[in-house]
């Protein structure tokens, strides 16, 4: 078995001979990030790029500040499915250090991509199209399944009927993780100290006050609230049932396709800072990816359309367990038939949008 840490995984991608002949795109032709609940996916959809999220415990959390340990998993982001692939390739496999890590032959995901598409069965969950979509994401995401029947795939409903309370137990669950992998950060020996205080405690507080910004804060302050005495059992524990009803749904689900697909986020990238006033509606832009988190499946976002503004939109692909080649091969022999991935918004959308 092999172990990869952040420095063995660099030296194996830079040494790749397929990394050398990536061409430089924008400023860097790829990078490493970590999806709690759509943070690899969302930014890569809002971007215009592709991103996947492995199964949890394919790539080593070992040296990622932690926010939510069962939730947290690392993952590329490219231009390319196969450019991810070559990424996912060197990134994953077994460490050590990691103990949430998987003991797993090491994979080539790159060994499917030209695989036809002729008699996938890629499932639509009902109502993942219906009115909490914008209009311009649903006719890109509509056109992006269109495409991918052209290219042999076969459309099949499949029901997620517990997914309407994904995000509501997600946002149980993280922010209770959070406060315990936070609660190191005390200005004593992790993060920020204050310059001035009284005594022990005067310093933790002032040290964490000033060091946590206000959403780092909010999360902290409900995550403590559902961890604590008599709201347990009616909080967390039911967020963690459900957690486990999610993972059943999609079990359920595989059984009718190979793979789910649907939009990234309900609406596309919003303007810098235009939500923070309203965290709940923030929170809801994340109803199509928390549930991934939760079950620990793999999912990825790929380019398929623009929709109001110029601004990108991004088509999701969900697999079973493992099923990470599959997600790539798809979402490559996509690619080969669209142009979505080699174009770029209008000059100044990036700049002004949330997709910065």
């Amino acid at each position: 078995m092999r172990s990869r840490t952040r420095g063995t995984w660099l030296a194996c991608l830079a040494a790749h001979p397929a990394v050398r002949r990536l061409q430089w795109r924008r400023i860097v032709p790829a990078a490493s990030g970590t999806d709690t609940g759509g943070s690899i996916r969302q930014p890569a959809s809002f971007c215009g790029i592709t991103g996947i999220k492995p199964t949890y415990g394919v790539v080593s959390r070992y040296g990622m500040i932690a926010y939510a340990s069962s939730l947290d998993q690392g993952g590329p982001m490219a231009r390319t499915a196969q450019d991810c692939a070559v990424l996912l390739s060197a990134m994953a496999g077994f460490d050590e250090r990691d103990a949430t890590s998987l003991q797993r032959e090491p994979e080539d995901y790159t060994r499917d991509l030209d695989r036809p598409l002729d008699g996938l069965r890629v499932g639509v969950p009902r109502g993942w199209l219906g009115d909490g979509v914008s209009a311009d994401v649903r006719a890109a995401v509509e056109a992006g399944l269109a495409e991918l029947e052209k290219l042999g795939a076969k459309r099949v409903e499949v029901d997620l009927p517990h997914a309407q309370y994904a995000i509501a137990a997600y946002y149980v669950i993280a922010p209770a993780e959070a406060s315990s992998n936070l609660s190191r950060y005390d200005g004593v020996r992790y993060g920020h100290r204050a310059a001035e205080y009284t005594d022990l405690a005067d310093m933790y507080a002032k040290s964490r006050a000033e060091g946590f910004g206000a959403e780092v804060r909010r999360r902290i302050l409900v995550g403590s609230y559902v961890l604590s005495a008599g709201y347990y059992d009616a909080y967390y524990l039911k967020a963690q049932q459900v957690r486990r009803k999610v993972a059943e749904d999609f079990a359920a689900a595989f059984k009718l396709c190979d793979v789910i697909a649907g939009p990234v986020a309900p609406t596309v990238a919003y303007k810098l800072g235009e939500k923070t006033a309203d965290p709940v509606q923030m929170y809801l832009g994340d109803v199509y990816t928390t549930l991934v988190n939760l079950a620990g499946l793999p999912a990825l976002s790929a380019p398929c359309g623009f929709g109001e503004g110029g601004m990108p939109v991004g088509l999701q692909l969900v697999g079973n367990y493992f099923a990470e080649a599959r997600l790539l091969n798809v979402a490559h022999r996509f690619q080969q038939a669209t142009h979505h991935h080699l174009q770029t918004p209008p000059a100044g959308v990036l700049g002004a949008g949330g997709a910065q």
